[in-house]
């Protein structure tokens, strides 16, 4: 009879095990990927352009993070969410930083060096990322903001030479993570359009 007891108690406290163990969820890490327009779909800058700093874009501390945060207007619009399984390689404002610097290198004859770089410049690009959020109208419907600030600064006088505030809003396919990365991922495309078409009319030749 003990024999049997322990038996069933055996199997009893197996089953639990297995039922109680739940496979871990893996973590979904996203990037911008690639722009999606060539040197010819957009406006290059003039190759005798004055050279460009490009400092790292600073952020706000609720945006310096990984995290994909996300509203629900139709709900509670002063609350921010962030999804649980999905991220960002690098905090938002890393991940554009390096997109628009690739991007105006790649558009400018490579008169742009990296922030800390030693080399002299003419300008600094100082740009701040004011606002990177999925924004949910309905249940099935969302789309994505970027609010950014660029300033144009002369380096040697550090004096301001122009600003602009740049607003994209992108419609996501899909409600969810995924449908956001790729609305950021065209809206960066776009605001990175508008951005080199800016500062080719700022940016004075040589």
């Amino acid at each position: 009879m003990t024999r049997t007891l322990l038996l069933i108690l055996f199997c009893y406290l197996l089953s639990g095990c297995i039922t109680l163990y739940k496979p871990s969820t893996s973590l979904a890490i996203y990037d911008f990927g690639t722009p999606e327009y060539s040197q010819n779909e957009s406006q290059p800058l003039n190759r005798k352009s004055k050279s460009i700093l490009i400092a790292d874009a600073a952020a706000p501390l609720w945006l310096d993070n990984t995290t994909i945060q996300y509203r629900l207007l139709y709900h509670n619009s002063t609350q921010t969410h962030t999804y649980t399984n999905s991220r960002w390689k690098a905090p938002p404002a890393t991940l554009l930083a390096r997109k628009i610097r690739d991007s105006i290198i790649s558009n400018s004859n490579e008169q742009v060096v990296k922030n800390g770089s030693t080399a002299k410049t003419d300008y600094i690009l100082h740009l701040e990322l004011e606002e990177f959020i999925q924004a949910f109208d309905t249940i099935n419907e969302s789309h994505v903001v970027i609010g950014l600030r660029a300033s144009l600064i002369e380096r040697n006088s550090r004096t301001i030479f122009a600003q602009k505030d740049f607003a994209i809003k992108a419609k996501t396919p899909t409600a969810d993570a995924v449908g956001a990365v790729r609305a950021f991922s065209s809206a960066s495309n776009q605001l990175i359009h508008e951005l080199i078409g800016w500062l080719t009319t700022k940016l004075p030749p040589q």
